[in-house]
């Protein structure tokens, strides 16, 4: 005797569904290549309202993801910390202050023309959360509402690692209100 069909949880006729990464992801990813260089990366940048894209390998597997503060980063000075000496010599105390430059004072074009040949892995994060088609929504929501790190995206990726979506913040939220609309 087979067993009876059991409504699957994404199953739109079921009352009681959970949704899943599948039913939140956007299959259509921008990514972009470990071995592009900062320059490429910036193109990709001005060309889609994206704050990230996922860092993939030859084999379309996540490797990383780079964001806008990533590449912010390049043009932030390396020693932002004053040390001024207190008292005669020899100096056993100093004061030490954080410094930020306005951006008008940083030479971007210097500093764009040191980085633009660099490749994007030296640039991206490593440490990624990803999740599977069938993860339940509520770790996808754990993820981007978790505080460390600050996620705004998550790759969707298959049992070999390779990317089949992503899911932003907007995603999950436009979701919850067409479920809700519905």
């Amino acid at each position: 005797m087979d067993p009876p069909e059991v409504e699957t949880p994404t199953d739109p006729a079921c009352d009681g569904d959970r949704m899943q990464a599948r039913d939140l992801m956007e299959s259509d990813v921008k990514t972009v290549a470990s071995d592009d260089d900062v320059a490429d990366v910036f193109r990709k940048f001005a060309r889609y309202e994206f704050s990230g894209f996922p860092v993939v390998d030859d084999g379309d597997r996540v490797v990383g993801v780079v964001t806008e503060s990533d590449l912010v980063d390049l043009f932030e000075p390396d020693d932002e910390t004053l040390w001024i000496p207190i008292g005669l010599p020899p100096f056993v105390d100093t004061l030490t202050y954080q410094v930020k430059p306005p951006w008008a004072d940083l030479d971007l074009g210097v500093d764009m023309l040191r980085n633009a040949d660099r490749p994007i892995s030296e640039v991206m994060s490593t440490d990624v959360a990803t999740v599977t088609p069938n993860t339940d929504v509520d770790e996808v929501l754990d993820l981007l509402t978790g505080d460390e790190p600050d996620i705004n995206r998550v790759p969707v990726v298959d049992d070999d690692g390779k990317i089949v979506g992503i899911i932003a913040r907007q995603d999950v939220i436009l979701a919850f209100r067409d479920k809700r609309l519905a």
